[in-house]
């Protein structure tokens, strides 16, 4: 990165030293981070066609996001971060959704994560202010787990002197390929409490961690969502982060889905946006009714959901408090953006005929990447039994 003029000029070293070079001003706090998103977006989307095709990490646009502090937007700026919001951060990963899907959700799972240090650092909990200083300082990455595991996570911590070994698999492990330590959480059958959830951080440099390099799906394929094996880890008591019920959306892990799907479903809302100007762009003035019409569900489409994550992010606030009725509002947001998208995504391929049918065409890509909304939790049909729960005063936090 050149430091005398300001602007970031990044290889990416383990793509073959492939240059990114686009002139960009490093961050600063105060910056209008949608603003700076779409200045940079054209060479994020100047590399996705290729990482798409060989399903192979997004390095290039990595590398440009972190050498310019973006990385760190929910870092308070005390801490040397941007001190982004959680609506600021939502609406930059969108903007950025419009231009790489991939970049867009991989980024978004580290932002939700440092997001939720920063909760975690306002009330003073230990290792938050030591995290965020790294994410500022090292540009270190968070990778979340938290999509695989939720209540029942995929393996086990046993108790030993100071602390507990854990092992297990972990699967869509999105930013795998930089990740610098992983937020995950083990079961742990306590022998006076029963069954437990704990949650912890496990550094990648641990030799019994392996990335598996195994990443090959329909859609979002840049993300480097590999599996990853722990085996034998130790994880010191001073470590555990919560100390949760098996099997409950206790209210911490209500702020952590409340503050990450606030996130993520912008990516997904980016997407489809993105997918209908490239048909609008294709089908040019068009005296077609059909054509017109499907613009015009499509802009309908889009005007609604973005309605609902507006509205969902003014509930859930810059500070949320631990809520099931706070979350259910984020998941009635993504579910209506998860639909949204689908079909945005459909009648952009239509309207562009052929030309967004064909392989390549960043109008098929949206169209598989948005199929990766529905496998984040909830699912549509699982944000509706919430609803009905929480309506019915039916116990609605276990799953």
């Amino acid at each position: 990165m050149e430091t005398s003029t300001g602007t970031i000029t990044a290889t990416a070293g383990s793509t073959g030293g492939t240059e990114v070079s686009v002139g960009v001003e490093p961050l600063s706090p105060g910056d209008d981070l949608v603003a700076w998103v779409a200045s940079v977006g054209p060479e994020l989307e100047r590399h996705a066609d290729r990482h798409d095709r060989d399903g192979t990490w997004v390095q290039e646009s990595y590398v440009l996001l972190s050498d310019s502090g973006y990385m760190a937007a929910g870092v308070p700026v005390e801490l040397g971060g941007l001190g982004a919001s959680i609506s600021e951060v939502s609406a930059a990963q969108r903007e950025m959704a419009r231009y790489c899907a991939s970049t867009a959700l991989a980024t978004s799972m580290h932002q939700h994560v440092t997001a939720f240090t920063a909760w975690r650092y306002r009330r003073g909990m230990a290792g938050a202010e030591a995290t965020l200083r790294r994410v500022a300082e090292e540009r270190i990455v968070l990778v979340s787990t938290g999509a695989g595991d939720l209540t029942r996570p995929r393996g086990e911590a046993r108790r030993v002197d100071g602390g507990f070994v854990v092992s297990g698999r972990k699967v869509f492990a999105s930013g795998s390929p930089v990740g610098s330590v992983m937020s995950t959480m083990f079961a742990y059958d306590d022998p006076d409490r029963g069954l437990r959830v704990l949650n912890m951080p496990v550094p990648f440099a641990d030799p019994g961690v392996r990335v598996l390099e195994n990443w090959d799906a329909l859609g979002m394929r840049g993300t480097g969502s590999n599996d990853i094996v722990i085996e034998e880890v130790f994880v010191p008591d001073e470590k555990v982060m919560a100390d949760r019920p098996h099997g409950v959306i206790d209210p911490p892990l209500q702020v952590v889905l409340t503050i990450g799907f606030s996130i993520v479903a912008g990516v997904y809302l980016g997407v489809a946006e993105g997918a209908r100007d490239k048909a609008v762009g294709v089908a040019g003035p068009s005296d077609d009714p059909i054509v017109q019409r499907q613009v015009g569900l499509m802009d309908h489409r889009i005007r609604v959901a973005g309605w609902a994550l507006d509205g969902a992010l003014q509930v859930v606030g810059d500070d949320p408090a631990p809520s099931m009725s706070t979350l259910q509002a984020v998941f009635t947001a993504k579910r209506e953006i998860v639909l949204a998208s689908m079909e945005i995504c459909d009648l952009a391929m239509s309207v562009a005929g052929g030309r967004g049918f064909a392989k390549g065409s960043p109008i098929e890509r949206a169209y598989r990447d948005v199929r990766g909304g529905p496998m984040h939790p909830f699912n549509p049909e699982q944000t509706l039994l919430l609803g009905g729960r929480l309506a019915l005063g039916v116990p609605c936090d276990e799953w």
